[in-house]
């Protein structure tokens, strides 16, 4: 199978994927939150075995807390799917806002350019959108991850399509 052929079907599915999980936000925020708890729970896992190769006692007891935080985060995750999600989203939306707020700080670093009304744009909508979403968090908390993971997906699916053809268009034309 052609390198370009791959990327194809995998973009394809990425956009498949990205339409089941806006089909069913909830789901896929349900979905996001489970693995989100497998992988702290993997990771604690991992750090409390690296904690016993630590040489030093204060080295080692930090290295055995931070993992069993991680396993202790994972295991929460699992168990209580539902606060995960209004965790994750929580911590999303701040994310959101404070990518927000240092994009207005930015823009006014580039005043005198042509780049300080695209920066202060880009920076007010974060903040509003993250606004948006605490003034509506009990609706937006058990569909946001699910709709986020589906955008991204459908923004990766497109952008491997693309990547496809290009590649298709390139070697057609340099002889690969």
């Amino acid at each position: 199978m052609k390198d370009w052929v791959k990327w194809l079907i995998v973009g394809i599915l990425s956009i498949v994927f990205g339409v089941f999980a806006l089909s069913n936000a909830v789901a896929a925020s349900l979905a996001v939150t489970a693995v989100t708890g497998g992988l702290f729970i993997a990771m604690g896992v991992v750090q409390i075995i690296a904690a016993f190769r630590e040489t030093s006692t204060g080295s080692k007891l930090l290295a055995l807390l931070l993992g069993a935080l991680m396993l202790f985060l994972g295991i929460s995750f699992l168990w209580n799917p539902l606060e995960g999600m209004i965790s994750l989203t929580m911590l999303v939306t701040i994310l959101i806002a404070a990518s927000g707020i240092t994009r207005l700080f930015l823009s006014w670093q580039m005043k005198d350019t042509q780049f300080f009304w695209p920066m202060l744009i880009s920076g007010a909508l974060s903040v509003l959108l993250a606004a948006y979403i605490f003034a509506n968090f009990a609706a937006a908390s058990v569909s946001l991850l699910g709709i986020l993971l589906g955008v991204e997906l459908l923004f990766n699916g497109a952008g491997l399509v693309v990547l496809a053809l290009f590649i298709r268009t390139f070697k057609n034309r340099h002889g690969g």
